[in-house]
Protein backbone atom coordinates (compact mmCIF):
# COMPACT_ATOMS: atom_id res chain seq x y z
CA UNK A 1 0.00 0.00 0.00
CA UNK A 2 1.58 3.43 -0.80
CA UNK A 3 2.06 5.68 1.21
CA UNK A 4 -1.14 8.04 -0.47
CA UNK A 5 -3.63 5.34 0.01
CA UNK A 6 -2.68 4.90 3.55
CA UNK A 7 -2.74 8.81 4.37
CA UNK A 8 -6.40 8.96 2.76
CA UNK A 9 -7.62 5.78 4.69
CA UNK A 10 -6.69 7.12 7.54
CA UNK A 11 -7.94 10.41 7.28
CA UNK A 12 -11.33 9.15 5.96
CA UNK A 13 -11.06 7.08 9.40
CA UNK A 14 -10.25 10.18 11.37
CA UNK A 15 -13.07 12.17 9.58
CA UNK A 16 -15.10 9.57 10.69
CA UNK A 17 -14.58 9.35 13.40
CA UNK A 18 -14.59 13.49 14.62
CA UNK A 19 -17.97 13.20 12.24
CA UNK A 20 -19.73 10.90 14.93
CA UNK A 21 -18.20 12.60 18.05
CA UNK A 22 -19.43 16.01 16.81
CA UNK A 23 -23.01 14.39 16.43
CA UNK A 24 -22.94 12.71 19.68
CA UNK A 25 -21.78 16.29 21.01
CA UNK A 26 -25.30 17.52 19.32
CA UNK A 27 -27.76 14.67 20.48
CA UNK A 28 -28.88 16.26 23.83
CA UNK A 29 -30.34 19.52 22.06
CA UNK A 30 -30.88 17.26 18.17
CA UNK A 31 -34.18 19.33 18.26
CA UNK A 32 -33.13 22.47 18.64
CA UNK A 33 -30.39 21.84 15.69
CA UNK A 34 -33.13 20.36 14.03
CA UNK A 35 -35.96 23.26 14.27
CA UNK A 36 -33.15 26.19 13.40
CA UNK A 37 -31.77 24.97 10.34
CA UNK A 38 -35.90 24.07 9.09
CA UNK A 39 -36.88 27.45 10.40
CA UNK A 40 -34.08 28.84 8.19
CA UNK A 41 -34.76 26.96 5.00
CA UNK A 42 -38.44 28.30 5.58
CA UNK A 43 -37.68 31.76 6.32
CA UNK A 44 -34.84 32.08 3.71
CA UNK A 45 -36.83 33.54 1.64
CA UNK A 46 -38.19 36.53 3.84
CA UNK A 47 -34.88 37.38 4.85
CA UNK A 48 -33.41 37.57 1.17
CA UNK A 49 -36.48 40.25 0.85
CA UNK A 50 -35.40 41.95 3.88
CA UNK A 51 -32.09 41.86 2.27
CA UNK A 52 -32.41 43.34 -1.08
CA UNK A 53 -34.10 46.51 1.32
CA UNK A 54 -30.95 46.91 3.42
CA UNK A 55 -28.53 45.97 0.85
CA UNK A 56 -24.79 45.34 2.82
CA UNK A 57 -26.36 44.67 6.05
CA UNK A 58 -27.05 41.10 6.63
CA UNK A 59 -26.77 40.68 10.59
CA UNK A 60 -29.69 43.55 10.22
CA UNK A 61 -31.36 41.57 8.01
CA UNK A 62 -31.40 37.98 9.85
CA UNK A 63 -32.06 39.27 13.17
CA UNK A 64 -35.00 40.91 12.02
CA UNK A 65 -36.21 38.02 10.76
CA UNK A 66 -35.35 35.69 13.66
CA UNK A 67 -37.43 38.34 15.40
CA UNK A 68 -40.47 37.51 13.16
CA UNK A 69 -40.02 34.02 13.90
CA UNK A 70 -40.06 34.71 17.49
CA UNK A 71 -43.28 36.96 17.37
CA UNK A 72 -45.20 35.24 14.98
CA UNK A 73 -43.94 31.64 15.17
CA UNK A 74 -42.26 31.04 18.76
CA UNK A 75 -44.33 32.64 21.05
CA UNK A 76 -48.08 31.83 19.51
CA UNK A 77 -46.86 28.37 20.16
CA UNK A 78 -45.97 28.76 23.37
CA UNK A 79 -49.02 30.77 24.49
CA UNK A 80 -50.72 28.09 22.85
CA UNK A 81 -49.12 24.95 24.35
CA UNK A 82 -49.21 26.30 28.11
CA UNK A 83 -53.40 27.02 27.82
CA UNK A 84 -53.50 23.42 26.66
CA UNK A 85 -51.56 21.97 28.72
CA UNK A 86 -53.67 23.69 31.38
CA UNK A 87 -57.15 22.21 29.63
CA UNK A 88 -55.48 19.23 30.03
CA UNK A 89 -54.55 19.19 33.51
CA UNK A 90 -58.30 20.37 33.93
CA UNK A 91 -59.82 17.17 32.05
CA UNK A 92 -57.38 14.54 33.70
CA UNK A 93 -58.70 16.38 37.39
CA UNK A 94 -62.31 15.89 35.83
CA UNK A 95 -61.62 11.55 34.53
CA UNK A 96 -60.33 11.08 37.34
CA UNK A 97 -62.79 12.31 40.03
CA UNK A 98 -65.21 10.40 37.40
CA UNK A 99 -66.93 13.62 36.77
CA UNK A 100 -66.51 12.71 32.72
CA UNK A 101 -66.80 9.17 32.00
CA UNK A 102 -66.46 8.54 28.34
CA UNK A 103 -67.30 4.77 29.08
CA UNK A 104 -71.18 6.58 29.96
CA UNK A 105 -71.26 8.12 26.84
CA UNK A 106 -70.55 5.24 24.92
CA UNK A 107 -73.78 3.47 26.88
CA UNK A 108 -75.86 6.29 25.54
CA UNK A 109 -75.01 6.08 22.14
CA UNK A 110 -75.26 1.80 22.30
CA UNK A 111 -78.68 2.10 24.22
CA UNK A 112 -80.00 4.77 21.46
CA UNK A 113 -79.02 2.18 18.39
CA UNK A 114 -81.97 0.59 17.16
CA UNK A 115 -82.05 -3.64 17.73
CA UNK A 116 -80.84 -4.80 13.73
CA UNK A 117 -77.58 -2.78 14.48
CA UNK A 118 -77.55 -4.59 18.28
CA UNK A 119 -77.58 -7.90 16.10
CA UNK A 120 -74.79 -6.58 13.59
CA UNK A 121 -72.68 -5.74 16.97
CA UNK A 122 -73.56 -9.22 18.40
CA UNK A 123 -72.18 -11.07 15.34
CA UNK A 124 -68.75 -9.03 15.56
CA UNK A 125 -68.57 -9.41 19.55
CA UNK A 126 -68.88 -6.16 20.18
CA UNK A 127 -71.51 -6.49 22.71
CA UNK A 128 -69.27 -6.23 26.04
CA UNK A 129 -70.39 -3.17 26.63
CA UNK A 130 -68.48 -3.36 30.57
CA UNK A 131 -65.35 -4.32 28.64
CA UNK A 132 -65.42 -1.95 26.28
CA UNK A 133 -66.42 1.19 28.87
CA UNK A 134 -63.59 0.15 30.92
CA UNK A 135 -61.39 0.14 28.11
CA UNK A 136 -62.74 3.94 26.58
CA UNK A 137 -62.37 5.56 30.92
CA UNK A 138 -58.62 3.70 31.09
CA UNK A 139 -57.58 5.47 28.10
CA UNK A 140 -59.22 9.00 28.28
CA UNK A 141 -58.02 8.36 32.02
CA UNK A 142 -54.23 7.92 30.32
CA UNK A 143 -54.35 10.80 27.74
CA UNK A 144 -55.07 13.44 30.51
CA UNK A 145 -52.82 12.31 32.57
CA UNK A 146 -50.12 12.39 29.99
CA UNK A 147 -50.75 16.10 29.03
CA UNK A 148 -51.21 16.77 33.16
CA UNK A 149 -47.63 15.10 33.45
CA UNK A 150 -46.24 17.08 30.55
CA UNK A 151 -46.71 20.32 32.08
CA UNK A 152 -45.35 19.18 35.19
CA UNK A 153 -42.45 18.13 33.15
CA UNK A 154 -42.15 21.69 31.56
CA UNK A 155 -42.33 23.61 34.44
CA UNK A 156 -39.38 21.48 36.20
CA UNK A 157 -37.43 21.49 32.74
CA UNK A 158 -37.92 25.44 32.01
CA UNK A 159 -34.54 25.90 32.69
CA UNK A 160 -33.63 23.02 29.81
CA UNK A 161 -36.31 24.55 27.52
CA UNK A 162 -34.62 28.01 26.79
CA UNK A 163 -31.52 26.43 26.64
CA UNK A 164 -32.79 24.69 23.74
CA UNK A 165 -34.91 27.52 22.95
CA UNK A 166 -31.62 29.81 22.94
CA UNK A 167 -29.65 27.47 20.53
CA UNK A 168 -31.82 27.23 18.20
CA UNK A 169 -32.30 31.25 17.35
CA UNK A 170 -28.63 31.71 17.90
CA UNK A 171 -28.23 29.11 15.53
CA UNK A 172 -31.15 30.47 13.07
CA UNK A 173 -29.67 33.61 13.05
CA UNK A 174 -26.55 32.19 11.41
CA UNK A 175 -27.99 29.96 9.29
CA UNK A 176 -30.50 32.69 7.88
CA UNK A 177 -26.92 35.07 7.35
CA UNK A 178 -24.01 32.52 6.04
CA UNK A 179 -26.72 29.60 5.09
CA UNK A 180 -25.75 30.48 0.99
CA UNK A 181 -21.92 30.05 2.12
CA UNK A 182 -22.83 27.09 4.39
CA UNK A 183 -24.78 25.28 1.31
CA UNK A 184 -22.02 25.96 -1.20
CA UNK A 185 -19.42 24.15 0.99
CA UNK A 186 -22.10 21.13 1.15
CA UNK A 187 -22.26 21.04 -2.21
CA UNK A 188 -18.54 21.29 -2.83
CA UNK A 189 -17.90 18.43 -0.59
CA UNK A 190 -20.73 15.67 -2.02
CA UNK A 191 -19.27 13.21 -4.32
CA UNK A 192 -22.37 13.67 -6.67
CA UNK A 193 -22.55 14.75 -10.23
CA UNK A 194 -23.73 18.70 -10.62
CA UNK A 195 -26.75 17.78 -11.43
CA UNK A 196 -27.94 15.37 -8.95
CA UNK A 197 -26.85 17.37 -6.19
CA UNK A 198 -28.96 20.18 -7.44
CA UNK A 199 -31.74 17.79 -7.62
CA UNK A 200 -31.38 15.94 -4.36
CA UNK A 201 -31.33 19.42 -2.92
CA UNK A 202 -33.68 21.03 -4.45
CA UNK A 203 -36.08 18.26 -3.13
CA UNK A 204 -35.00 18.64 0.43
CA UNK A 205 -35.54 22.43 0.90
CA UNK A 206 -39.09 21.80 -1.47
CA UNK A 207 -40.27 19.63 0.98
CA UNK A 208 -39.35 21.41 4.15
CA UNK A 209 -41.15 24.05 2.66
CA UNK A 210 -44.35 22.34 1.67
CA UNK A 211 -44.39 20.58 4.75
CA UNK A 212 -44.37 23.82 7.14
CA UNK A 213 -45.88 26.13 4.66
CA UNK A 214 -48.57 23.52 3.49
CA UNK A 215 -49.22 20.80 6.22
CA UNK A 216 -48.98 22.99 9.38
CA UNK A 217 -51.12 25.55 7.81
CA UNK A 218 -53.62 23.29 7.01
CA UNK A 219 -53.95 21.42 9.68
CA UNK A 220 -53.85 24.76 11.92
CA UNK A 221 -56.85 26.06 9.75
CA UNK A 222 -58.65 22.87 10.46
CA UNK A 223 -57.83 22.41 14.04
CA UNK A 224 -59.11 26.77 14.78
CA UNK A 225 -61.87 25.52 12.71
CA UNK A 226 -62.54 22.57 14.40
CA UNK A 227 -62.30 24.25 17.75
CA UNK A 228 -64.26 27.06 16.92
CA UNK A 229 -67.33 24.82 16.18
CA UNK A 230 -66.78 23.35 19.67
CA UNK A 231 -66.93 26.08 21.57
CA UNK A 232 -69.95 27.34 19.68
CA UNK A 233 -71.86 24.09 20.21
CA UNK A 234 -70.43 24.39 23.70
CA UNK A 235 -68.75 21.47 23.74
CA UNK A 236 -66.10 20.85 26.34
CA UNK A 237 -62.99 21.67 26.16
CA UNK A 238 -63.01 23.14 22.57
CA UNK A 239 -59.06 24.09 22.49
CA UNK A 240 -57.87 20.42 23.75
CA UNK A 241 -59.91 18.93 20.82
CA UNK A 242 -59.11 21.62 18.24
CA UNK A 243 -54.85 20.90 18.60
CA UNK A 244 -56.22 17.32 18.36
CA UNK A 245 -57.99 17.72 15.13
CA UNK A 246 -54.94 20.02 13.96
CA UNK A 247 -52.56 17.11 14.92
CA UNK A 248 -54.69 14.48 13.52
CA UNK A 249 -54.92 16.82 10.16
CA UNK A 250 -51.45 15.92 9.58
CA UNK A 251 -52.20 12.49 8.20
CA UNK A 252 -53.74 12.80 4.97
CA UNK A 253 -57.26 10.58 4.37
CA UNK A 254 -58.46 10.17 8.06
CA UNK A 255 -57.42 13.32 9.63
CA UNK A 256 -59.78 15.75 11.87
CA UNK A 257 -62.93 13.63 10.92
CA UNK A 258 -61.36 11.03 13.89
CA UNK A 259 -62.92 13.64 16.60
CA UNK A 260 -65.74 15.23 14.82
CA UNK A 261 -67.60 12.45 13.42
CA UNK A 262 -68.01 9.96 16.39
CA UNK A 263 -68.96 13.28 18.32
CA UNK A 264 -71.61 14.23 15.58
CA UNK A 265 -72.60 10.74 15.57
CA UNK A 266 -73.18 11.06 19.70
CA UNK A 267 -75.73 13.48 19.31
CA UNK A 268 -77.33 12.15 16.81
CA UNK A 269 -78.32 9.29 18.57
CA UNK A 270 -78.73 10.88 21.75
CA UNK A 271 -81.20 12.71 19.99
CA UNK A 272 -79.65 15.91 19.61
CA UNK A 273 -79.86 16.22 15.71
CA UNK A 274 -79.58 19.58 14.84
CA UNK A 275 -76.34 19.58 16.93
CA UNK A 276 -75.02 16.49 15.28
CA UNK A 277 -76.81 17.36 11.78
CA UNK A 278 -74.35 20.98 11.37
CA UNK A 279 -71.31 19.58 13.24
CA UNK A 280 -71.35 16.90 10.57
CA UNK A 281 -72.71 19.49 7.65
CA UNK A 282 -69.94 21.83 9.16
CA UNK A 283 -66.97 19.14 9.09
CA UNK A 284 -67.68 17.91 5.52
CA UNK A 285 -68.01 21.29 3.78
CA UNK A 286 -65.58 23.91 6.10
CA UNK A 287 -63.13 21.75 7.92
CA UNK A 288 -63.07 18.55 4.84
CA UNK A 289 -62.49 21.52 1.71
CA UNK A 290 -59.52 23.68 3.86
CA UNK A 291 -57.06 20.21 2.80
CA UNK A 292 -58.60 20.25 -0.48
CA UNK A 293 -58.61 24.32 -1.08
CA UNK A 294 -55.64 25.29 1.03
CA UNK A 295 -53.07 22.29 0.33
CA UNK A 296 -52.49 22.49 -3.53
CA UNK A 297 -52.18 26.59 -3.10
CA UNK A 298 -49.69 26.70 -0.53
CA UNK A 299 -47.54 23.27 -1.60
CA UNK A 300 -48.05 22.96 -5.52
CA UNK A 301 -48.78 19.76 -7.34
CA UNK A 302 -45.10 19.14 -7.95
CA UNK A 303 -44.67 18.43 -4.80
CA UNK A 304 -46.87 16.31 -3.39
CA UNK A 305 -46.27 12.92 -2.74
CA UNK A 306 -48.99 10.20 -3.05
CA UNK A 307 -51.19 10.47 0.06
CA UNK A 308 -50.41 6.96 0.90
CA UNK A 309 -46.98 7.83 1.14
CA UNK A 310 -47.41 10.53 3.35
CA UNK A 311 -49.59 8.66 5.79
CA UNK A 312 -46.95 6.08 6.53
CA UNK A 313 -44.16 7.95 6.46
CA UNK A 314 -45.72 11.10 8.96
CA UNK A 315 -47.01 7.99 10.83
CA UNK A 316 -43.47 6.06 11.10
CA UNK A 317 -41.94 9.20 11.72
CA UNK A 318 -43.55 10.52 14.54
CA UNK A 319 -43.24 6.84 16.22
CA UNK A 320 -39.54 7.55 15.45
CA UNK A 321 -38.44 10.85 16.09
CA UNK A 322 -41.30 11.82 18.62
CA UNK A 323 -43.04 15.39 17.35
CA UNK A 324 -40.43 16.24 14.89
CA UNK A 325 -40.98 13.17 12.90
CA UNK A 326 -43.93 14.95 11.01
CA UNK A 327 -41.05 16.49 9.12
CA UNK A 328 -38.21 14.04 9.54
CA UNK A 329 -40.68 11.16 7.98
CA UNK A 330 -42.60 12.98 4.59
CA UNK A 331 -38.23 14.18 4.32
CA UNK A 332 -36.65 10.92 4.11
CA UNK A 333 -39.44 9.50 2.15
CA UNK A 334 -39.04 11.88 -0.45
CA UNK A 335 -35.25 11.62 -0.54
CA UNK A 336 -36.02 7.82 -0.64
CA UNK A 337 -38.44 8.16 -3.73
CA UNK A 338 -35.54 11.45 -5.17
CA UNK A 339 -32.68 8.90 -5.19
CA UNK A 340 -34.14 6.06 -6.73
CA UNK A 341 -35.31 8.30 -9.53
CA UNK A 342 -32.02 9.31 -10.04
CA UNK A 343 -30.49 5.46 -9.83
CA UNK A 344 -31.11 4.37 -13.46
CA UNK A 345 -28.92 7.87 -15.04
CA UNK A 346 -26.23 7.08 -12.51
CA UNK A 347 -26.22 3.62 -13.59
CA UNK A 348 -26.16 4.64 -17.22
CA UNK A 349 -23.36 7.28 -15.93
CA UNK A 350 -21.25 4.27 -14.41
CA UNK A 351 -21.94 1.82 -17.17
CA UNK A 352 -20.52 4.87 -19.89
CA UNK A 353 -17.54 5.35 -17.63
Amino acid sequence: MTDSKLHYRTFIILLLIVTLAFGRLLLPYYGAVFWGAILAISFMPLHRRLLSRLPGRPNLSALLTVLLVLLLVILPLTLLTGSLLQEGSNLYRRVESGELNLGSYFEQIVGALPPSIHGALEQFGLTDLFSIQEKLSAGALQGSKFLASQAVNIGQNTFQFLIGLGIMLYLLFFLLRDGAKLARKIMAVIPLSAEHKQLLIHKFITVVRATLKGNIVVAATQGALGGLIFWILGIEGPLLWGVIMALLSLLPAVGAAIIWLPVAIYFLVTGEYWVGSILILYGVLVIGLVDNILRPLLVGKDTKMPDYVVLISTIGGLTTFGLNGFVIGPLIAALFMAVWDLFPSAAQQQGDA
